[in-house]
């Protein structure tokens, strides 16, 4: 039901998350954990954005296959694990709640970044029409991504698995308050849903039922690691992302969050449009109002969260709609204090892009505040 007297800065519960209010700080990779660990400069980083109701950590692989980019976090290894420790206690230590992002690339890595040099995996050996980033002497170079292999349906328990012990990792070990599986963007899960990147013949391609397989494979096996009132889940359903496609798209996700209504998720996180781009697309129009309410009509009680490039005031009537929550990507880069520039209606910062991906402290750490109000 819509919240018409809800504001950006009313406290809300995702499930068994109280959070302080509604502004979500999106996932963002940024490229500064060498060798897939986590380090204090990124402490001090997701720490100076703890006002968000809710943080997503950057994408972090869950297994050495799932690493598509130089310098991104893990969360397979004991040291990875061990070095994202300080990162949840400094945040929480500043009243703030964060949850990681559990990422498999699939075909969207480079065999420099796969175990061995192997060739990346796959739904089908279909090579993404997209780019990775590579660090070379220090500085970031984007480059082709190799051609994949189709994964067997032998090797998907295992993968699934791994989806599980990164999540076990990451609430049990490493302070994390729960988990979000990202099924977006044109990597594994999202590759697996969409026919533009699944040809397969067997049980996990062709029909729509049989495409979403792996992702409700995955979303059991995390629930019941975790709890499912600590996980939510990322959704993109048409953006041309990692070169993801599907040409009709409405039925496929209107089935899936029908699918994850019973398992009593904390929320569901939806990109609407291209990710970072236009909300519109005209060859690819959606309903995302419709897309809430399949959700709702088989009883899905997580709360709702969009994303996409959205104002203080498109954020605000996205709530008064029936929005639960509000996530904010690039503004939160340049604005660490976004939540009280929200609030008192401040003007934002722009970020510096040539320092998104790789680097120090230069256009991660330096953003100033405009202190209390």
């Amino acid at each position: 039901m819509p919240h018409s007297t809800a504001t950006l800065f009313n406290p809300v519960n995702a499930g068994d998350l109280h959070l302080a209010n509604r502004i979500v700080m999106a996932p963002l990779t940024r490229n500064r954990a060498p060798d897939a660990v986590p380090t204090a400069l990124m402490a001090e980083y997701y720490t100076q954005r703890a006002t968000a109701g809710l943080i997503i950590s950057e994408a972090t692989a869950i297994s050495q296959q799932g690493q598509g980019y130089a310098d991104v976090p893990g969360l397979y290894a004991e040291e990875q694990v061990e070095a994202w420790k300080p990162v949840t206690k400094s945040v929480h230590a500043a009243g703030g709640k964060i949850v990681c992002q559990l990422w498999h690339v699939g075909r969207v890595s480079h065999t420099s970044l796969q175990p061995g040099g192997a060739a990346p995996v796959a739904p089908s050996a279909i090579t993404a029409k997209t780019k990775t980033v590579l660090i070379k002497d220090g500085v970031p170079v984007f480059v082709d991504t190799s051609e994949p292999r189709a994964l067997q349906a032998y090797e998907l328990p295992d993968i699934v698995h791994a989806y599980v012990a990164a999540a076990r990792n990451a609430v049990h070990t490493a302070g994390f308050d729960g988990v979000e599986i990202h099924a977006a963007n044109g990597y594994l899960i999202d590759q697996f849903l969409k026919s533009g990147s699944n040809q397969r013949r067997d049980d996990f391609g062709g029909s729509i039922e049989n495409r979403a397989r792996f992702l409700l494979e995955v979303v059991r096996g995390v629930t019941d690691a975790v709890g499912a009132g600590r996980v939510g889940i990322r959704l993109s359903p048409v953006t041309p992302a990692n070169d993801a496609f599907d040409p009709d798209p409405q039925p496929l996700f209107d089935y899936v969050v029908r699918e994850l209504a019973a398992f009593k998720l904390a929320y569901v996180h939806v990109i609407e449009g291209a990710t970072g781009g236009a909300r519109e697309l005209s060859d690819r129009p959606f309903d995302y109002t419709g897309l809430r309410r399949a959700y709702r009509a088989a009883g899905g009680q997580g709360a709702w969260m969009v994303n996409n490039s959205l104002n203080k005031a498109q954020a605000e009537q996205a709530v008064r709609e029936g929005a639960d929550l509000v996530a904010f990507g690039r503004a939160f880069i340049a604005n660490p204090d976004l939540v009280e520039r929200l609030r008192h209606g401040r003007e934002l910062a722009e970020g510096d892009r040539s320092t998104y991906y790789g680097g120090g402290a230069k256009g991660y750490t330096d953003y100033p505040t405009l202190g209390k109000h």
